[in-house]
């Protein structure tokens, strides 16, 4: 048994049930269009969401946390999402303390005006990889400003797909502390397949998800299960 499944084991006791919450809100997003996030007791937070303001929240979460993009997501909900101007979004964010917030209010505007072809895509398609590769894809035409692997990795999951990883900082480091992938420069689409493999094999040992490891991965980096 590796170290990083030992690791992983010592605290699926503690957080099963929350993990097991966390990902039913996923299925039921992505199978209804709509689902109850309740985050307790880790934020004392809960909301309605709906896919398009989960695609905003993924936006604005990365190279950000989590919890901000929970925060400000709970605060200006679907239509907010959907509304507002990007003045209004901006000073949102920027109230927030967001690092970005003309660039991810940008983003969300230019994106929604889009969201139906998007829409189109995952109601069509139903291979999950398929579809981040089309969101990250520059040359795609359903790509996503500012969407890489991890980004559709994340959104994808949030939505229900549970066969992909979500390589963000954290889960970057549980696997390079534990020896399951090198350091690298830059996670290309290239090595972030060969990372989302090493991750496949700890799923295989501990007979969970990829959806599931990634929430284990965040408690144990930041005593925490949020999405």
């Amino acid at each position: 048994m590796s170290v990083a499944v030992s690791k992983v084991e010592e605290v699926i006791p503690k957080v099963k049930k929350f993990v097991l919450q966390r990902v039913g809100e996923f299925e039921r997003l992505g199978r209804e269009g709509k689902t109850h996030f309740d985050f307790r007791p880790f934020l004392d937070i809960d909301y309605e969401a709906g896919l398009f303001s989960e695609l905003c929240f993924c936006i604005l979460t990365a190279n950000s946390s989590a919890s901000m993009g929970i925060r400000i997501q709970a605060k200006v909900r679907d239509e907010g999402f959907m509304e507002m101007s990007f003045e209004e979004l901006a000073t949102l964010i920027r109230s927030h303390g967001h690092r970005f917030p003309e660039q991810r209010a940008q983003r969300i505007v230019e994106v929604r005006q889009r969201w139906k072809d998007i829409e189109g895509l995952l109601r069509s398609e139903k291979d999950s990889k398929e579809i981040r590769k089309l969101l990250a894809d520059p040359k795609s035409p359903y790509k996503i400003k500012g969407f890489g692997y991890k980004e559709a990795s994340h959104f994808l999951r949030n939505i229900g797909s549970k066969d992909i990883a979500i390589i963000d900082r954290h889960v970057y480091r549980f696997l390079t502390e534990n020896g399951l992938f090198p350091q690298v420069k830059t996670l290309t689409p290239k090595r972030y397949l060969e990372a989302e493999e090493a991750l496949e094999k700890v799923c295989n040992e501990l007979n969970i998800t990829q959806a599931e490891l990634d929430l284990y991965i965040f408690y144990i980096k930041t005593k925490k299960v949020l999405k």
